[in-house]
């Protein structure tokens, strides 16, 4: 599990998930280069780790723009190399899709995909030259942030679902395109309290444990950071409150044949399939949210 001497970039790390987790792999040993937007309070949690004996520095920035990927990329190689990619950083506008103005819908595609792609392709073409270089695999891990909102197609936040959607794709596809390399990319779903997130979860329970702390969400974090999860890779997992649920892929539900489909041959081979079907049933895996009920 020994993180001593790797170096990350945690980005949104100024507060909430980001800053449990960036919290969390320095106590594990990481160099942080916390990100965080200008005037944010990134420079505390810089700050926190440093009392703690731990080491990080702090770059400013939007992840949506190419400087700041670029900013994080240089940070990381100046103290020593990049290793751990965590993409955390996000925003909400939420709308119901009739109601959604075109600035609510890119903002949020921008910031969650566009800044989980520009940092993941920085960081993955420094590791494809380190491991030409090397003549073999080098360490390399990334932790891409999903939510369930993609599985269940949350109604007023079609943009928000497609972003998490998107970084579900891109996970994969870096898992499979860069595993030659060393790469080991996978995303988390995480139900966290945080101030994203405050209209939807509210306050934080008065006495005992929170269960939706950011603090739950942390360690799988180090874990899939650590060479313990050496074969751990395009993966997707959902976790709070002290559990972690790995998710299976898609599967076929029933298929259709026909030499040559006319509409008709369809209607009745495909519309008298669902004529006996659930009609609530759609492609959204709703049992999703029946994990770890007692966490709400």
């Amino acid at each position: 599990m020994s993180l001593d001497g790797k170096v990350a970039v945690v980005t949104g790390a100024g507060a909430g998930l980001g800053r449990a987790e960036a919290l969390a792999l320095a106590a594990a040993g990481v160099d942080v280069v916390v990100n965080d937007l200008p005037g944010g309070p990134g420079c505390g949690v810089v700050d926190e780790i440093e009392a703690l004996g731990g080491k990080a520095v702090l770059v400013e920035g939007d992840v949506s723009e190419r400087s700041t990927a670029d900013a994080l990329t240089l940070a990381a190689l100046d103290r020593g190399g990049l290793d751990i990619v965590v993409n955390n950083a996000g925003l909400l506008r939420d709308k119901m899709l009739f109601s959604m103005s075109d600035d609510d819908w890119d903002l949020v595609l921008k910031v969650h995909l566009r800044g989980h792609f520009l940092l993941s392709r920085n960081a993955c073409a420094h590791w494809r030259t380190e491991s030409k270089a090397k003549g073999g695999p080098v360490y390399a891990r990334v932790v891409n942030t999903a939510s369930e909102a993609f599985l269940v197609g949350s109604a007023g936040q079609a943009n928000y679902a497609a972003a998490k959607a998107g970084i579900v794709a891109l996970t994969l596809a870096t898992a499979r395109g860069l595993e030659r390399y060393g790469v080991r990319a996978n995303a988390i779903c995480p139900r966290a309290r945080t101030a994203m997130t405050a209209q939807v979860f509210g306050a934080a329970p008065e006495d005992g444990l929170d269960p939706l702390s950011p603090e739950h969400v942390a360690p799988l974090v180090v874990y899939l950071a650590s060479p313990a999860a050496q074969t751990v890779s395009g993966q997707v997992f959902v976790v709070h409150g002290g559990m972690v649920a790995l998710l299976a892929a898609p599967v076929v539900e029933r298929r259709f044949d026909a030499d040559l489909w006319t509409p008709a041959a369809l209607a009745e081979q495909v519309g008298g399939y669902f004529a006996d079907r659930d009609p609530t049933l759609s492609f959204a895996a709703n049992d999703i949210l029946k994990l770890g009920q007692e966490a709400r």
